[in-house]
């Protein structure tokens, strides 16, 4: 399959996107990425927007941190690390919105010369932990500049299969523009 465009090119991921909607199994996903409207602040924080911009967007005042947060930590499915120089570890957090007592495992189809591991690798929900927080730590393996490689992260119960899409670059050298 080609991308559209030019230079024509061989599709990946980003031209395709995550994957196609089942509307019969949206319905019942079993786990959902949830956000609010503070981690949409944290991110316009994180893209480096100011206060008054984003008080007036969301029609409050707001403060952001003086430690701007991190973008690749917005609570999204989808996983995108633009540059894996050694070692990164992101954060997300799932909601159960199924059976209330559920065990999902994560699986793991690491991108091309990427570790990646889930810690916890199993979730445990229940009447009283309906959110559970999880890390995702990627770590180069064999060290090659060049484009993004694809993997994916799913999260299942023998039932349902969340599926988080992952992209990473790696790079071996900081550029140019990163240094000066």
């Amino acid at each position: 399959m080609l991308a559209e465009g030019s230079p024509r090119k061989v599709a990946d991921p980003f031209d395709y996107g995550g994957g196609h909607v089942i509307p019969n199994l949206a319905a019942d996903p079993g786990l959902i990425y949830d956000m609010d409207i503070s981690d949409h602040i944290m991110f316009l924080c994180a893209m480096g927007y100011n206060n008054s911009a984003i008080s007036f967007v969301a029609s409050e005042k707001i403060s952001c941190p003086k430690e701007p947060p991190s973008i690749p930590n917005l609570n999204l499915p989808s996983i995108v690390i633009p540059e894996l120089k050694t070692s990164v570890t992101i954060t997300r957090k799932v909601t159960n919105v199924g059976e209330v007592q559920s065990v999902y495992q994560a699986m793991v189809l690491s991108p091309t010369g990427v570790k990646v591991v889930v810690e916890p690798a199993v979730l445990y929900f229940n009447n009283a932990t309906k959110v559970l927080p999880f890390k995702v730590t990627f770590t180069v393996v064999h060290q090659m500049q060049g484009d993004y490689t694809f993997g994916s992260l799913i999260w299942s119960d023998g039932e349902h299969f969340v599926r988080s899409p992952i992209a990473v670059r790696r790079v071996m050298y900081d550029s140019y523009a990163d240094i000066y």
